[in-house]
């Protein structure tokens, strides 16, 4: 089964179109064709994500994305197509709300053959909504002028499916996984524990009470003067502390002065809920009382913000652990490309619960991208979960339990 998937869920716009064949027990897949376009730069003058201009972004990069994943999976075929103007009146309606995208799309689609893809995969959320609907309504203007079935996905379940995958060559494989699956779903949007006992059949174990995990990385990262996306920028000062810390030991007049502990918000408590907003806000504190930090400071204190995280990350998931019994952890989202996460999940992994496989998902796949939509969009119609095109809808608040 060839699935071509659309993914327009936040800043990034992706379309990829893999070959699918096998059962929900063992499931192999090929990268046929994988286009994706990220808005950061677009973004950075605002310090986070302007819906407004992400909506218009996508509907500009749509076609020309699909027209490179296409021509990659050697699926793009040029003849001069004829649109009914039934099919024309149609697609009118559903893109008449996406400017720009329509007059693309018409002529890209009067010059196209049909191509050999199987159905159309598409994020309904969650996400910024104004971008989710660019997706949803270019995959139904894509299925009324090719014919083929809507499945409509959540991104969430693209990023647990994502971390269960393990390279076969130029193929990769989902298969040989243990139940319970636990899935620690970290990003921009979201911090959640989730437990799925039955294949596709997910839990909530645990979530945040106010900030994601990703969105305390950008607030503490704008506090210390850097640049959109925070994470990334964080971790990079926190590597340079922990390098510097290492080539110093044992010379403690040249080690970089100490910062203030900072705090391990509901560390303790017996949930396995977790909360930022407290971590935040102490760094707003600290930097309001102390003069401006050199850059040995600056560095100190991602250090410091990050190995909050990482221990509140890490304790929430260990009682989870213990609660559920999960013979399979999942690490999942942009925020389980952070190498200080991933070190310490995996030392403590291997000391405290040996039995359990971690899996977390090579970092071309932590990140928004539309392989991992093609990927649930598969299982999907393995169950025949398919999308009336009247019916489906963009929710930027989609739960996955």
């Amino acid at each position: 089964m060839k699935i071509l998937a659309i993914e327009t869920s936040c800043d990034e716009t992706a379309i990829a179109i893999l070959e699918c064949v096998g059962d929900q027990q063992h499931a192999t897949f090929t990268v046929l064709g994988n286009a994706l376009l990220s808005q950061v730069e677009v973004h950075t003058e605002y310090g986070g994500v302007f819906p407004a201009l992400a909506k218009r972004e996508h509907a500009k990069n749509l076609v020309p994305l699909l027209t490179a994943a296409l021509e990659e999976a050697e699926l793009l075929h040029e003849d001069a197509q004829v649109i009914s103007d039934p099919i024309r009146n149609q697609v009118e309606r559903v893109l008449e709300r996406e400017p720009g995208l329509g007059e693309a799309f018409f002529d890209f689609i009067s010059e196209a053959e049909r191509p050999a893809v199987d159905l159309i995969a598409v994020t309904s959320g969650p996400g910024l909504e104004p971008a989710l609907w660019v997706g949803v309504n270019f995959a139904k203007a894509l299925s009324l002028a090719w014919e083929k079935p809507l499945i409509a996905v959540n991104h969430m379940e693209g990023h647990v499916l994502a971390g269960l995958v393990e390279p076969a060559g130029e193929q990769f494989s989902i298969s040989n996984f243990q139940f319970p699956i636990l899935a620690l779903l970290i990003s921009g949007g979201h911090t959640e524990l989730v437990l799925m006992r039955e294949w596709l059949q997910y839990e909530l174990i645990g979530q945040t009470r106010d900030d994601s995990v990703g969105e305390a990385f950008d607030k503490v990262a704008r506090m210390l003067s850097l640049p959109y996306p925070g994470g990334p920028e964080i971790s990079k000062l926190s590597e340079r502390n922990r390098a510097a810390q290492s080539e110093t030991a044992g010379f403690g007049s040249r080690d970089v002065p100490p910062v203030p502990r900072l705090p391990r918000p509901m560390i303790h408590e017996q949930s396995c809920d977790f909360s930022f907003s407290g971590l935040k806000t102490a760094v707003l504190y600290l930097l309001r009382e102390r003069p401006p930090l050199t850059d040995e400071e600056k560095h100190a204190l991602a250090r410091e913000f990050e190995d909050a995280v990482t221990d509140v990350l890490w304790k929430k998931t260990e009682r989870a652990l213990e609660q559920t019994g999960a013979k399979t952890l999942v690490i999942g989202g942009g925020v389980s490309a952070n190498t200080h996460i991933r070190r310490i999940f995996r030392e403590n992994m291997l000391r405290d619960f040996p039995e359990t496989s971690l899996q977390i998902p090579a970092s071309s796949l932590t990140t928004d991208n539309a392989v991992m939509i093609a990927l649930a969009g598969y299982y999907r119609a393995l169950r025949r979960e398919f999308a009336d095109p009247d019916m489906l809808k963009a929710d930027g608040n989609l739960r996955l339990a």
